[in-house]
């Protein structure tokens, strides 16, 4: 087991050899498999379009795998932080599903910005949502040129904005 040690250390350079390409080539392929596997235990949430709580660790866990690829020291150290930022993750999203004041603080919370044709100002100005934007995520989603054609439209905890249409007969 200490020879497997010994080579494995040496071939990925963690006892300060000189990063060759052969060795970054082995700690780029090691990192990879190892993001596949982050990915795959965080859930959809890293590659769907989440929340700033999933963008956020997903910027994290690809800057730690790109220094563990390049830092010739802390290889490990960098592959153990990804593991406990994907661990940290799984457990704050089970939190905010199981909890929803704390899903609140972490993801937000959505506005509503139309209301029965109505443009709410107040929520527009908190959410620094101009009209010019409303109204082309509007013609986007709906294919509505008019809000008051819109019973609701939200701005979700995504960052998208949602729309529901009045019926004909409101």
């Amino acid at each position: 087991m200490e020879s497997i040690w010994y080579w494995a250390s040496w071939a990925l350079g963690l006892e300060g050899q000189d990063l060759t390409i052969w060795r970054v080539i082995l700690r780029a392929v090691l990192v990879y498999i190892l993001g596949i596997i982050l990915v795959r235990l965080g859930g959809k949430r890293f590659v769907g379009k989440f929340s700033a709580f999933d963008i956020i660790m997903a910027i994290m866990i690809g800057s730690i795998l790109s220094r563990a690829i390049m830092v010739p020291e802390d290889f490990i150290p960098h592959l153990v932080a990804a593991v406990a930022l994907t661990l940290m993750h799984s457990l704050f999203a089970g939190a905010a599903f199981h909890w929803d004041p704390f899903g609140t603080l972490v993801k937000g919370k959505a506005r509503v910005l139309v209301r029965d044709g109505d443009i709410q100002w107040d929520a527009m100005k908190k959410t620094h949502i101009s009209e010019k934007d409303l109204m082309s995520a509007l013609r986007e989603t709906s294919s509505v040129n008019d809000v008051s054609q819109v019973r609701e439209a939200c701005l979700e905890r995504s960052g998208n904005i949602s729309v529901i249409l009045r019926n004909d007969n409101s």
